[in-house]
């Protein structure tokens, strides 16, 4: 008998009778004056990713510009203070859209004040739908202290995505720069929550992202430091929403976006170079990382774990 491949594709198979909602709804509440380009990459990325309906949800200092920038997303101008960052009067319109959304990403441009902690936290403790905590949402995060020891009751699951310094700010300690160091500390995050069933899963961010939900822990090693890049973050915040969007469950969500990301990357850095590569290059190779993907997904996850080239 000839022997049967695997072909384990995590990513639903998209119907013929499939339509938009097929395929979720993305909301992703970013950016702020000066940082439409964090919004812009992270909409577009979700997009790129499957989500049915993308919707980006910025400041309406900014949001004429993301909007000509990038047609096919949604957006809705939200309550801005002085400084052009989302104000926290904006709250109720947010909870209005996030009502109808499969899955949320907040973070990427959106500043910091102590009206956006106060609306960060909100969305963290009370938003019944999963979602993506990312760049400047895990700073607001830490700025009140809520990995201090405190008992977290989540009302769906969590993605924090952090970066080596965004991850020193949460824990309250330096983050190690070695990968055994780097593994051992996302274990010790884990270690250190009083409630140890909560639907959290941590991506700590850098060369060799390590995925980890408490239970399981694995090491994606596709990418380059050509990567290292403005925005590169915002892409990855971009996918892992959308794959929540589209039912996927949040450590396959984030495990699966790290591969096609640094994937994504590799395909730019070998027909642009490193020197050259940007978060929009990402973009523009992201969809070559989803074909091969999709024709053995099985080879792909398990050379990503491997430092596939």
């Amino acid at each position: 008998m000839a022997k049967t491949e695997k072909n384990h594709c995590l990513l639903p198979p998209r119907r013929r009778c499939g339509h938009k909602g097929t395929y979720g709804t993305a909301v992703l509440v970013a950016g702020s004056l000066g940082m439409a380009g964090a919004a812009a990459l992270c909409a577009r990325a979700a997009l790129l990713s499957g989500a049915g309906l993308t919707r980006l949800l910025t400041a309406k200092t900014i949001v004429s510009i993301v909007a000509g920038g990038i047609p096919d997303v949604m957006t809705a101008p939200l309550n801005a203070d002085r400084k052009g960052r989302i104000a926290l009067a904006a709250l109720q319109k947010i909870r209005g859209h996030l009502a109808k959304a499969s899955a949320f990403g907040i973070g990427p441009g959106l500043g910091q004040s102590l009206g956006l902690e106060r609306l960060v936290e909100s969305l963290f403790f009370e938003q019944n739908a999963p979602a993506v905590f990312d760049a400047d949402a895990l700073n607001l995060l830490a700025a009140r202290h809520l990995f201090d020891g405190r008992t977290l009751s989540l009302p769906a699951s969590r993605v924090l995505t952090p970066h080596p310094g965004e991850f020193a700010r949460l824990t309250g300690k330096p983050t190690p720069p070695d990968a055994a160091g780097r593994e051992e500390a996302v274990r010790d995050f884990f270690r250190g929550l009083r409630e140890k069933n909560i639907p959290l899963t941590l991506v700590l961010k850098g060369a060799g992202t390590v995925i980890c939900d408490g239970d399981r822990l694995t090491v994606n090693h596709t990418g380059n430091p050509g990567m290292a890049v403005g925005g590169s973050g915002d892409v990855l915040t971009g996918i892992i929403t959308a794959f929540l969007a589209r039912g996927l469950e949040p450590f396959d969500a984030a495990a699966l976006a790290a591969a096609l990301h640094g994937k994504a990357g590799d395909l730019a850095a070998s027909a642009l170079g490193m020197e050259s590569l940007t978060a929009s290059s990402l973009l523009e190779y992201l969809p070559e990382a989803f074909v091969r993907y999709q024709r053995a997904p099985d080879a792909f996850m398990e050379n990503a774990g491997k430092g596939e080239r």
